[in-house]
């Protein structure tokens, strides 16, 4: 059976060749900072399981201080040009969109036709994890059809990879590390002590109160985390199910979808929200780094308002 450790592996063997390329890099002044830095991250992914709970936490202490004292730097692959990429693009033209048609191909062939596959009785696939695994083979059957499409040499994927890395940095761990800090809170009880608080200080009884509490909450819980994932278990432990759910007997699934839309009004007005705010702007090399978040507040302020109707309207 195929498991979430293969997936695992590929991630830490592409990681650990990008610390490899970065101590190579001798055009990158801080080469020695995203070597490290990138081998952490490969390890975290070979051997997360093996050094154990303190050694996870060391190991995220010392990403935590590489990137804190501004030791990563953007390197210069062995890549093509900006010129280069340009006359790839008016040559090809819409054939550039086969290897990301490729994807979703392919996670629907892994989805459809390969999870229900067994050998000897076993799965082929973990059918918990079947969509993630196909995505990781999606992911390696696309990066050969444009390798064979462009005509590329075989390092160039790496490459390219390694320098959307450094142009991202950091931040391209954020999702990662704020989606694990939502499980730590979860378990920590902070939803409960967010709903006792809460109900402190703003009466309840009122239905339309606690639907506008519960969705402004999670937009706002949302902002202080960076990721709807990690504050929907908090908010709705501490309000969405206890008052919403039992209390007034709320729809689960149309309380738990708005509030996830809710939270993701959140997401559109947080520099948090790295994958979607910042590195965006990072990519575009835009000169304000919030231009992003400034463009999406008008957008998300109104979504946020009609949240809170469609909730009172729908979910009783």
């Amino acid at each position: 059976m195929i498991k979430l450790g293969a997936v695992y592996l590929l991630a830490g063997l592409v990681f650990a060749a990008f610390a490899v390329l970065s101590a190579m890099d001798r055009n990158n002044g801080k080469r020695i900072g995203n070597a490290v830095f990138w081998a952490l991250v490969a390890t975290s992914f070979l051997a997360g399981d093996h050094i154990g709970d303190l050694g996870n936490g060391v190991l995220v202490l010392g990403l935590a201080l590489i990137a804190g004292l501004g030791l990563l730097g953007r390197g210069e692959p062995a890549t093509t040009s900006t010129e280069d990429r340009r006359a790839l693009a008016e040559r090809f033209g819409e054939k550039l969109f086969i290897p990301a048609l490729t994807l979703p191909v392919v996670v629907a062939f892994g989805v459809l036709v390969l999870k229900p596959v067994t050998i000897g009785g076993v799965p082929l696939l973990d059918p918990k994890q079947a969509t993630l695994i196909s995505l990781a083979l999606a992911a390696v059957i696309a990066v050969g059809v444009g390798l064979i499409l462009l005509r590329q040499p075989l390092m160039s994927p790496l490459q390219e990879g390694r320098r959307l890395m450094d142009t991202v940095g950091w931040a391209a761990l954020l999702p990662q590390m704020l989606a694990a800090l939502g499980a730590v809170f979860a378990i920590a009880g902070v939803g409960e002590l967010i709903g006792q608080l809460v109900t402190s200080y703003i009466p309840m009884d009122a239905r339309l109160t606690a639907v506008a509490v519960y969705c402004l909450g999670m937009a706002g819980f949302t902002m202080i985390m960076g990721n709807a994932f990690a504050a929907f278990p908090v908010m709705t432990a501490g309000i969405g199910l206890p008052i919403l759910i039992k209390q007034f007997g709320g729809d689960p699934a149309v309380v738990a979808s708005i509030g996830m839309l809710s939270g993701f009004c959140g997401t559109l007005m947080t520099p948090l929200a790295a994958n979607f705010n910042l590195v965006p702007a990072a990519l575009l090399e835009l000169p304000d780094r919030y231009a992003v978040i400034k463009a999406q507040i008008p957008t998300a302020l109104p979504l946020l308002i009609a949240n809170v109707i469609l909730m009172y309207v729908l979910a009783f």
